[in-house]
């Protein structure tokens, strides 16, 4: 017989909340107030691009971890100047940086989660640094045990060393926690940690029918939305 599950991780970014509109209504938000305009999607989409290739100058070795803050910051003065932003004061770069602190949840999201609580640890274990997650908790109601991730673990994923950080600092083995995505990479590497995987579909996170309406990869549990899966997980 299995041993019981007793804690679920979150990916946060795509799965848990909307990045792709909440970066173009931010950055509408913020820059109007300066008299810019630009295709505010395509903003999100270039920023969002650049996310993968800043990460791996970390996970390669080529610099020192750096909090996903500071990443973000790079990767938007590389794309300023496409759209034509490249006079932004300072003020402006650091409050639009901001932006990845206030994207809104998916909306089966907040009470799903409370549902899952009751019966399992939660917590995210995203790439995100602890402040972001600590801010995107209080924006959106998310109730954590506590915050795991990049962070703690001084990498990012797919790297094993974050999956497996976040079973230690529960004193768990990875076959008793679940790893929570909607990126068939993401469950994969987890997997091959030990982990247990469930996950739930985020059709639109690129837009209209641009995501992962299925797993790409063997799961341990295939859902619809977070609700759909806190029914499997019988909560």
């Amino acid at each position: 017989m299995s041993e019981p599950v007793q804690a679920l991780f979150f990916d946060v970014f795509g799965t848990l909340v909307d990045w792709r509109t909440g970066i173009a209504s931010e950055a509408k938000r913020i820059l109007s107030q300066h008299n810019k305009s630009t295709d505010w999607l395509a903003f999100a989409d270039a920023w969002r691009g650049e996310y993968q290739p800043g990460m791996e100058e970390v996970r390669s070795g080529r610099i020192p971890f750096s909090k996903l803050d500071v990443l973000h910051r790079l990767n938007l003065e590389r794309i300023l100047s496409r759209f034509g932003l490249q006079d932004l004061p300072e003020a402006v770069r650091a409050e639009l940086n901001l932006a990845w602190h206030r994207l809104p949840a998916w909306s089966d999201v907040p009470f799903a989660l409370g549902r899952l609580r009751q019966k399992f640890r939660l917590a995210p274990v995203s790439n995100g640094n602890i402040s972001l997650m600590a801010d995107l908790a209080r924006h959106n109601n998310f109730v954590w045990d506590a915050i795991l991730g990049a962070e703690v673990a001084g990498d990012y994923k797919p790297k094993p060393r974050v999956y497996l950080a976040a079973c230690e600092a529960f004193d768990l083995p990875p076959q008793r926690c679940i790893m929570v995505a909607a990126h068939s990479y993401d469950l994969q590497a987890a997997a091959e940690c030990g982990l247990r995987t469930a996950h739930t579909a985020r059709t639109d996170e690129y837009g209209a029918g641009t995501g992962e309406a299925a797993p790409k990869v063997k799961v341990d549990y295939a859902a619809k939305n977070l609700a759909a899966l806190a029914d499997q997980l019988g909560c």
